[in-house]
């Protein structure tokens, strides 16, 4: 045990934490980072309560945070694990704070990564399907695996930025997530379908491609270029713009020109055989 952390420093954080908390804290360590805003979607019915409850979280030390600074405008604050929030979840885990696998400078060299967007747009898509199913009937965010566990899973193939499974009243619909920022070229963008069709013949499951893209101009490139390949494409794929409701109907399958779907109907547009994926 770190000496910083000894039973009485864990024990009186623990009278500090709710099971809440605690889940927060493992989501942030999960995903590396997650805005205020995420946060709120996420656990919170009211941003006020939730900023306040970020805020106590900081001065306890269990979450770091820190602020960007884009070309314009402000950006809200941005949380990732603090160190004594690494040995709370350590103790958890029943490991010692130095096999955890936490270092504070790894953790906040994320505000510094050229990914930051997209990993903080990733992490968006799970907030607000996550917030989704909390407060609405019929609707359960079932499975969501970050990047790091589908590497682990599929990296012989394919590294999806993430996976998940999505029922909204009784329609279920399991999906791998492209989340498109434009840094890259759409030919490289469109050769990662090699490795899902690849996937798929491996494993017999097909499963869809979704496409999120920063903008309708890439959006309506993409599509454009999907389409033209349509008959000689093994795995569904669809396109959207990110925004506030992935759940909705912003999908656009790569076989149709104008008629956008939900994202559990994609369910019904391409039938997924009942097989076991794990």
């Amino acid at each position: 045990m770190n000496e910083h952390y000894t039973p009485g420093v864990l024990a009186s954080l623990a009278t500090q934490l709710t099971s809440r908390d605690r889940h927060l804290l493992r989501l942030v360590w999960t995903h590396k980072v997650l805005t205020g805003h995420q946060i709120t979607h996420i656990a919170f019915d009211n941003p006020i309560t939730a900023r306040h409850r970020l805020v106590r979280l900081h001065r306890i030390g269990v979450l770091d945070r820190f602020r960007p600074k884009p070309p314009v405008g402000s950006a809200p604050w941005h949380y990732v694990l603090g160190e004594s929030g690494a040995a709370v979840l350590a103790t958890e885990d029943g490991v010692d704070l130095s096999e955890f696998g936490y270092r504070r400078d790894r953790a906040l060299a994320v505000a510094y990564s050229q990914r930051l967007a997209h990993t903080v747009g990733i992490n968006d898509v799970f907030a607000r399907l996550h917030g989704t199913a909390r407060q609405a009937n019929g609707c359960r965010l079932e499975t969501w695996w970050p990047e790091t566990r589908c590497a682990a899973q599929w990296g012989k193939y394919v590294r999806p930025d993430a996976y998940g499974r999505w029922t909204e009243n009784g329609r279920t619909v399991d999906f791998f997530l492209e989340y498109d920022t434009g840094t890259e070229t759409l030919d490289r963008v469109l050769a990662k379908l090699h490795g899902y069709a690849a996937l798929t013949a491996a494993t017999g499951i097909t499963t869809p491609v979704l496409f999120l893209t920063a903008s309708r101009r890439r959006e309506t490139s993409l599509h454009g270029r999907l389409q033209l390949r349509a008959a000689q494409t093994v795995v569904p794929c669809a396109t959207a713009v990110a925004g506030p409701d992935p759940q909705g109907p912003i999908w656009l399958p790569h076989d149709r020109r104008e008629v956008r779907l939900r994202l559990a109907e994609l369910s019904a547009h391409w039938p997924q055989p009942a097989a076991e994926r794990f």
